[in-house]
């Protein structure tokens, strides 16, 4: 089993999880004992690499930092590089530039592939998002027809989050300027879980219409790693999307903010916002360790039955 797709997991299953391992961390620092997590970075990362490095290593195991992009930089095929890496680690957590790269190595390896961010999607972050928004916002029913409305670019944070709304039966809508929303292909995937779940998915350019009666208010940059070359062209396609006071006003009174990080304050989010009591960023945050737990215990088997030591 591998995770390059928040589709490719049980997600019910894996917020179950991460809320036990988060309620009773104590209770599983052995489940992972000896096994060891392998990560490729392409691009920076402070809250995937720190969160997936302290998961492992509270679960008992190890991270092997293999640092630098070199590695997928076509010198060894997909074959060799998958193999030989799973000779010495258990898991291999990779960000990347293209989806495809993971795709490729995923189709060789014999140890499960984590999609740390790719071009296409952000899994490890939808599920640290959903567990958020379950704590904040959820009730003795679940989540289901929690209000949210994501106003930005239609990228790969937005198509996880957009995909496990889908799965959860999530009300969402996607607030983007013409041309700067999510691929086809993406929207018909989010489509296709929403149908099963009875959730709801819509697309508008209004980010006022968005965010009318909202439980959640997400964005994200803008701009995102390895596109600096379209700031000004973004820039000006998404004037007046800048989540603000007066925007999230419109949202329900105890609405909250939520941003995956890092932002751009000023830009995509004021200040004011980003920073006021609506906000649950650093909540948000803190769950990507848990989620990450979740994640890695289930792509190793494990059942979330604690230890008996």
């Amino acid at each position: 089993m591998h995770l390059l797709s928040i589709s490719d997991i049980d997600v019910p299953k894996a917020l179950a999880l991460a809320a036990k391992a988060k309620a009773k961390p104590q209770a599983f620092s052995h489940t992972l004992d000896g096994k060891t997590l392998a990560a490729i970075f392409e691009k920076p990362s402070t809250r995937t690499k720190l969160s997936f490095h302290v998961a492992i290593n509270q679960l008992g195991g190890h991270f092997a930092d293999l640092a630098g992009a070199h590695i997928l930089n076509g010198h060894e095929d997909a074959h060799d590089t998958a193999n030989a890496i799973a000779q010495y680690a258990d898991f291999l957590l990779a960000r990347v530039n293209s989806h495809e790269q993971l795709a490729e190595l995923a189709a060789h390896s014999p140890i499960p592939i984590i999609n740390g961010l790719s071009d296409a999607e952000h899994p490890c972050q939808a599920l640290a998002d959903l567990l958020t928004i379950s704590e904040l916002k959820g009730t003795s029913d679940g989540i289901n027809g929690t209000k949210v409305a994501f106003v930005g670019d239609g990228n790969n944070v937005c198509n996880s989050l957009l995909i496990g709304a889908g799965l959860l039966g999530l009300d969402i809508t996607l607030a983007s300027p013409p041309g700067f929303g999510p691929k086809g292909a993406m929207i018909s995937k989010a489509a296709a879980c929403a149908q099963a779940s009875g959730a709801s998915i819509s697309y508008t350019t209004s980010p006022k219409l968005a965010i009318k009666d909202a439980d959640v208010v997400y964005t994200d940059v803008w701009v995102s790693m390895g596109e600096k070359e379209n700031t000004a062209v973004k820039a000006a396609a998404f004037e007046g999307f800048s989540i603000t006071s007066e925007l999230m006003a419109l949202a329900k009174a105890n609405a909250i903010f939520m941003h995956c990080l890092p932002a751009q304050k000023g830009v995509e989010v004021s200040k004011e916002v980003i920073e006021g009591p609506q906000s649950v960023v650093f909540e948000q945050a803190a769950n990507r360790l848990h989620a990450q737990k979740a994640v890695l215990l289930m792509l190793a088997g494990q059942t979330g039955e604690v230890n008996s030591s």
